[in-house]
């Protein structure tokens, strides 16, 4: 290993000034980073910094009208919220999917998120839920922000907008509005422990039979995770009823480009994508 420095700020201003020229390694829970590094696929930059002591980077609360999360929330904090319980289940239930106790337990939200991985279990019910990211970096004199919404956030497998320097600082979203619903399904051998062979979310408002307001999105189909726009253009202000879903079906089918891998072929992937998506619709049409 090539590391020079190690720190352990305890403000996002300490961290961001230690982030400056991109030469740094971030650590936060460590779940993805340390089995990368320890097989070779990422390697430690000169610096290390770790973000564990920055108590303004948790927490999960509301702001201006909008559900705040910070960057280091723990899965297991959203598993255990009762906010999320009432405004965004489907992130609840993401959550009781991911991993294991123990994983859980040190994985924080952001760092899920920066891994960008097309399978990346949060991703989903984040898409639905329209939700953007706070990224932040020193500007020579003082904290720069911006923000970006999740959908344009991924740009590749592991890849993102982030630049170099920059720290994802917090997740925020709409609060649900009346006749909301939100759903998440995930394949794999487990329950959890599992990376996902497909995974997806749909939400949408339901109003005497007319589906609206519609956000699709699927994990492991895709270069990164995928809202479905096609899919949700099929079914926006339509009648729910089986020819409508049928559509979304052959929809779905034709707008993922999955592939072949140790976990699922591709067939098998197209497969599940239309036979998740009807379960959600009719899901959405029972409750």
């Amino acid at each position: 290993m090539n590391i020079e420095s190690y720190n352990a700020p305890d403000s996002i201003a300490e961290a961001a000034q230690l982030l400056q020229g991109g030469n740094a390694t971030v650590v936060a829970g460590g779940t993805d980073l340390t089995p990368q590094t320890e097989s070779g696929v990422r390697q430690f930059a000169a610096t290390l910094v770790n973000i564990q002591r920055i108590d303004e980077m948790r927490g999960i609360g509301v702001m201006n009208g909008r559900i705040r999360i910070g960057g280091l929330t723990t899965v297991t904090d959203i598993l255990e919220s009762k906010l999320l319980a009432d405004e965004a289940p489907v992130l609840v239930d993401a959550a009781d999917r991911f991993a294991s106790s123990q994983i859980r337990n040190a994985s924080s939200l952001a760092g899920n998120l920066c891994n960008a991985s097309p399978a990346g279990d949060m991703c989903i019910p984040l898409l639905v839920l329209d939700a953007e990211v706070e990224l932040a970096c020193w500007d020579g004199e003082s904290i720069s922000t911006r923000k970006v919404s999740l959908e344009r956030f991924f740009t590749g497998p592991g890849k993102s907008v982030m630049v170099a320097g920059e720290l994802m600082t917090a997740i925020e979203f709409p609060r649900c509005a009346n006749r909301f619903v939100a759903a998440f399904l995930k394949s794999g051998p487990r329950p959890a422990l599992e990376i996902s062979t497909v995974s997806m979310g749909l939400s949408c408002s339901l109003t005497d039979g007319v589906i609206s307001n519609v956000r699709v999105a699927i994990g492991a189909v895709a270069p990164t995770p995928l809202r479905a726009k096609r899919t949700e253009a099929a079914l926006e202000g339509k009648v729910l009823n089986e020819a409508t879903i049928q559509l979304a079906v052959e929809t779905a089918g034709e707008e993922v480009s999955p592939i072949d891998d140790v976990r699922a072929s591709a067939w098998y992937r197209k497969h599940l994508t239309g036979v998740y998506i009807r379960r959600l619709l009719n899901h959405v049409n029972g409750s």
